[in-house]
């Protein structure tokens, strides 16, 4: 029987166990990859650490997607976090389950996850084309022929486009793939950067340019409304804030701000104390210290970093003793200290967005085998679709899975 000849296009974390799968199956199978070296978005990923998938079930996993994470239901069922880490472990590389389980190669190298890739990639006779950015997909009669790059051309019976979405298009994410199915007749619901830092008060967020918090809850207002909150680690950069929690909060930011709602992010700093412990606590500090200035006394509470800013806004003297605070100083204290508001006025851009929220329209794909619905042959993967979740592992998961049923679905296709 002749062997199928499977084109994969893009070699990351999608596009790497596409190839794998589809060789194991009996296919001669191809990878193309636009940039020099595969595997550049893994092995930036997570810091450089690549939080490979999260310990979570299905379900909770799912719900990370929002209202499209049903799609994901059959490849998860097909090869989930558990394969994923028994595939890596096989491989040799050890790993580590972390706080709110999020799992990373134990060395917490992510190049090492690009490097055990592209080994096994070798060991399964997978051919890597490198340099060669394809530009167009061959199609005859609604079926898919094989791809063209410059002058070339690469025919097959079946062709898995993993070419990723449009964030960190450095590493070759630039979203190309969404100008080769277009003209096929395929939808790409509306692209914008998710998981990405956001615009906030410059003049304010910069002077506290690299302070790190933990513990803090944050909420987002849209249109003067409480639209989300998440609690956690928070990030202040020269243009505004980043960390897990604005990151989380950030795809609602951008399509209101793309809406032209007003954004607001309001700051817990203190959210293990209610208004009234919170006032028992600086009445407590201010007698206490009562000879001392409010700038020094106010180090108990937060940053340094803070301090200033934190008296700016609130309008008291950092001179101010402990002894001489009135009571409306105080209630303005702590009022900051529960609700310390910033305007969000933009985003980052796609350069700095860790994925790509819109893509494929999802209706267009068999979630059973991820074939397109308008091209027989053509099988559609990865953060190309439309599917987004916040941090913790679930965005490379979903790329691994559906990469995993593309891999062995095209493998089988029926040739014509």
């Amino acid at each position: 029987m002749k062997k199928n000849k499977v084109i994969v296009v893009g070699a990351g974390a999608a596009g790497m166990m596409a190839a794998g799968q589809a060789a194991l199956a009996g296919a001669e199978t191809i990878l193309i990859e636009k940039m020099r070296r595969p595997g550049l978005k893994l092995a930036i990923t997570g810091k450089g650490r690549c939080n490979l998938t999260n310990s979570a079930e299905i379900p909770e996993f799912i719900g990370h997607f929002g209202r499209n994470g049903r799609f994901l239901r059959q490849s998860f069922h097909r090869f989930f976090n558990t394969e994923l880490c028994d595939f890596f472990k096989k491989q040799g590389l050890k790993l580590t389950t972390e706080r709110g389980g999020r799992v990373f190669p134990s060395d917490g190298k992510a190049q090492h996850v690009v490097t055990v890739m592209t080994d096994w990639l070798k060991q399964c006779g997978v051919k890597i084309i490198r340099d060669a950015p394809v530009d167009h997909l061959i199609v005859d009669d609604g079926v898919i022929r094989g791809v063209g790059y410059g002058s070339r051309k690469l025919l097959g019976d079946a062709v898995i486009l993993a070419t990723g979405g449009a964030s960190y298009p450095a590493t070759g994410s630039s979203g190309d793939g969404y100008a080769l199915v277009e003209p096929l007749g395929h939808t790409i619901e509306t692209i914008r950067p998710a998981l990405v830092p956001l615009i906030a008060e410059p003049e304010i967020c910069g002077r506290m340019d690299g302070l790190n918090l933990r513990n803090i809850n944050a909420s987002l207002y849209v249109g003067g409304k409480k639209a989300a909150q998440d609690f956690g680690e928070l990030v202040f950069h020269k243009h505004g804030v980043t960390g897990p929690v604005i990151l989380t909060l950030s795809l609602q930011a951008v399509d209101a701000l793309r809406a032209d709602k007003a954004v607001e992010l309001v700051l817990d700093l203190k959210p293990a104390l209610d208004d009234k412990k919170l006032d028992a606590r600086l009445l407590r500090d201010f007698a206490k210290r009562n000879k001392e200035e409010l700038s020094s006394i106010l180090r108990g509470l937060l940053p340094r970093e803070m301090v200033e800013v934190c008296l700016d806004l609130t309008g008291i003297s950092p001179q101010r003793l402990g002894q001489d605070v009135t009571a409306d100083e105080r209630k303005r204290l702590r009022v900051w200290l529960k609700n310390f508001r910033l305007t969000v006025t933009d985003h980052r851009p796609f350069k700095e967005a860790i994925v790509t929220a819109g893509g494929i329209r999802l209706k267009e794909v068999d979630p059973r085998t991820m074939e397109s619905r308008k091209v027989k042959g053509l099988y559609l993967i990865g953060e190309l679709l439309d599917l987004q979740a916040d941090t913790g592992g679930y965005n490379l998961q979903a790329a691994f899975s559906t990469g995993f049923v593309a891999g062995q679905s095209a493998a089988a296709v029926e040739t014509t």
